[in-house]
């Protein structure tokens, strides 16, 4: 491993250099099943043809070019990706953290507008909301803020399912309420229903703007172009990023009714934001999961995932939760060290929160590989409790 990077992964010494599918080859030709797809960034999996082409084709074209201007593929996913999520306007940038960057000053931007005092956004404990002094300042994990403050002001934190907290805490200072849908690195938590509806009609009431961060588990993931589509929201605006455009690095906002035309000329920008060969990537992975009854596959695949990890009855798995694609495994040993006994059966998963092993495969996972996977975990968990699969 080199010295040359800084130490901030806990990294496990492979080393990569080719994929194909669900599979991952190390630079020595070792072959690992992999359930992790880039922590959800792989929707496609590794080197699928179209994605692979369409790249190709327009890095051979036009790799960049500035906002100043646009691009026949900039106008193509725009449109592609309002229509897929039912939004209005889009503002594309280079990750999730860029979005939810993008998303706070919508909410800042139009608080203000109403009342100077008006800037304060409602979070929820245990969520993760990106990496920037801003976005850790909305993110609810006090162990990711620590030696990093001070932080922006203006968030306050509740506690998901806690009616009676969520009402006092809306005051008339607050401007929006950021959510996800579904927690990932808080440990694959799936937020009440019932609890983001009153939450969304607190908004409505209140004139705040309800914000999804969707970086993680929107574009399909959950078998839902749109996880909070489970809930019977429809989001004033909504962050994304990871599997939009299959690996390439994008993030994007998307807002409807007001919240669509609160930026104005200036108010905020992103050099590579929108570029061609980005776009262009968007345009294969939506063209590829809005196809007929895709989500509907993806949707079955992960309840078959979580059905067959139940059946199994292991002591040490305490829980199954998630929608479609997006797996938490609660577990009674740590999480770091069933990755670890994974990756010794060339199996590849991710942990999340305290005591979750998690799992995010390729949305394109093929039924073989779903098997052969559940093989492979259930005798890496079978590890902990000396009864491996048959």
């Amino acid at each position: 491993m080199s010295d040359c990077f800084m130490d901030t992964y806990k990294r496990t010494g492979l080393v990569f250099a080719e994929g194909r599918g669900a599979r991952l080859l190390t630079d020595e030709g070792k072959g690992f099943l992999d359930f992790t797809s880039g922590i959800g960034v792989n929707s496609l999996g590794h080197g699928h043809p179209a994605l692979v082409s369409a790249i190709a084709t327009q890095a051979g074209r036009l790799i960049h070019v500035s906002n100043y201007y646009q691009t026949r593929e900039g106008l193509a996913a725009a449109e592609a990706l309002c229509r897929a999520s039912g939004l209005e306007r889009v503002f594309f940038c280079n990750s999730g953290a860029e979005a939810l960057e993008g998303a706070i000053k919508v909410a800042r931007k139009r608080g203000n507008g109403m009342d100077p005092a008006r800037n304060v956004i409602l979070a929820l404990e245990g969520s993760f909301h990106g990496r920037t002094i801003t976005d850790l300042s909305a993110t609810g994990q006090e162990k990711l803020r620590k030696h990093f403050g001070p932080f922006t002001p203006g968030f306050r934190h509740v506690r998901a399912g806690d009616l009676a907290a969520l009402e006092a805490a809306f005051t008339d200072d607050v401007c929006a309420f950021l959510f996800e849908p579904i927690q990932g690195e808080g440990g694959v938590v799936p937020i009440d229903p019932a609890y983001l509806q009153r939450a969304a009609a607190l908004c409505r009431a209140r004139g705040a703007l309800l914000m999804a961060d969707e970086v993680q588990c929107g574009v399909g993931r959950t078998g839902s172009f749109l996880a909070s589509s489970w809930a019977g929201l429809e989001p004033d605006v909504v962050a994304l990023a990871k599997g939009l455009a299959g690996g390439v690095p994008v993030g994007a906002v998307l807002a409807r009714g007001e919240a669509a035309t609160v930026l104005g000329k200036g108010d905020h920008g992103s050099t590579f934001g929108g570029n061609p060969l980005a776009m262009a990537a968007v345009g294969t992975v939506l063209a590829t999961i809005k196809g007929e009854g895709f989500l509907e596959v993806v949707a079955a695949k992960g309840e078959r995932i979580m059905s067959a990890i139940r059946s199994w009855g292991n002591p040490v798995v305490k829980e199954v939760r998630g929608r479609g694609l997006m797996i938490g495994v609660r577990v009674s040993v740590s999480p770091d060290e069933v990755k670890q006994e994974a990756i010794k059966r060339q199996l590849l998963v991710l942990t999340a929160g305290e005591d979750v092993l998690r799992l995010l495969p390729a949305l394109v996972i093929t039924d073989e590989e779903v098997d052969e996977g559940l093989e492979k975990l259930r005798d890496t968990l079978g590890a902990f409790t000396g009864s491996q699969g048959p």
